[in-house]
């Protein structure tokens, strides 16, 4: 049985002659004819009555006729998806972000890359840096934005930019006076944090060591946010509880707070995270993560300042 078998017996089937389903599939009368008989025998039934003036279907040629059609769609979508794998930029990329990239990066990156590939949607996902390394080993993901570190074997990893973090004051605070802050001095206020599982977490307590031994000291300092996010820090900054740290790109993104707001820059050595995109070895669109990339930096908030991809 043969995929050319099936579309002769649809046409004698549509074209109730053998002579005309034979035009249609651009063969000789006898190559039909000789190929219809050749599947009837392999089958083991008769598809169709012959007489002078009309061919007429069996009733179990009917079903089997039916069957060859949906045989050929089905064949026909594989072509199309093959067709698709041969455009890297044809077909769904799946996504994730961080928790603390995705609300700021996402939205800007979703509408540039409808522009330049729109026949690549992005399927996207935000989650802990932990499940998306999950996911990326497991296939459920093709790609992911997260910040360093990030240790996975089998991945590959493509700098994007490296962001700087600042600190969010209330407006009433001291602070504001200041021109820049010293991350050490960050021990001193009542720091917002999030909560554990999130490596923005983890990056801001590297940068003030300090804070980090009073954290085990006093658990009381970040107790008040664990699982919160970035967004609810801002407003508990706004009400005035405390002060926090943010990715830049995350500092002014809220406008009903900001007139409560002051946003102060760190003394250098300024503290802040390499953020990289993260994929499978053996994933077959290269081509994809690069227009990925390249959209992000497109997209990148100023504050942040491109790396130079690995050569």
């Amino acid at each position: 049985m043969t995929l050319t078998e099936l579309r002769y017996i649809i046409a004698v089937a549509r074209e109730r002659h053998f002579g005309r389903a034979a035009e249609a599939c651009c063969v000789s009368q006898p190559t039909l004819s000789v190929a219809v008989r050749k599947l009837e025998e392999e089958l083991g039934v008769t598809l169709f009555e012959r007489a002078r003036q009309e061919v007429s279907v069996t009733p179990v040629g009917e079903r089997i006729i039916e069957q060859a059609a949906r045989v050929l769609e089905e064949t026909e979508r594989v072509r199309l998806l093959a067709q698709e794998g041969q455009d890297p930029l044809h077909g769904p990329l799946r996504v994730g972000a961080i928790l603390t990239i995705g609300p700021y990066l996402l939205p800007g990156l979703v509408s540039l890359m409808h522009e330049r590939a729109p026949h690549m949607p992005l399927v996207l996902e935000e989650n802990y840096t932990a499940r998306l390394s999950e996911r990326l080993r497991q296939g459920e993901l093709d790609v992911v934005i997260v910040a360093l570190p990030f240790e996975m074997p089998g991945v590959v990893m493509e700098p994007l930019y490296f962001e700087p973090f600042v600190v969010l004051l209330p407006v009433s605070h001291p602070w504001c006076r200041r021109k820049a802050i010293d991350a050490n001095d960050l021990a001193t206020q009542n720091l917002l944090l999030l909560g554990a599982g999130h490596c923005f977490r983890d990056q801001v307590l590297d940068a003030c060591p300090s804070c980090n031994r009073a954290a085990l000291i006093d658990g009381d300092i970040q107790q008040t946010v664990e699982g919160s996010s970035l967004e609810t820090i801002r407003y508990m900054v706004a009400s005035g509880i405390g002060i926090t740290v943010l990715p830049c790109s995350a500092a002014g993104h809220e406008q009903y707070a900001q007139k409560l707001l002051e946003v102060r820059p760190f003394r250098k050595p300024v503290p802040g995270r390499h953020v990289v995109l993260a994929w499978r070895e053996s994933f077959p669109r290269p081509q994809a993560i690069a227009a990925l990339r390249e959209a992000i930096l497109d997209c990148r908030h100023p504050c942040v300042q491109a790396c130079a991809p690995i050569p």
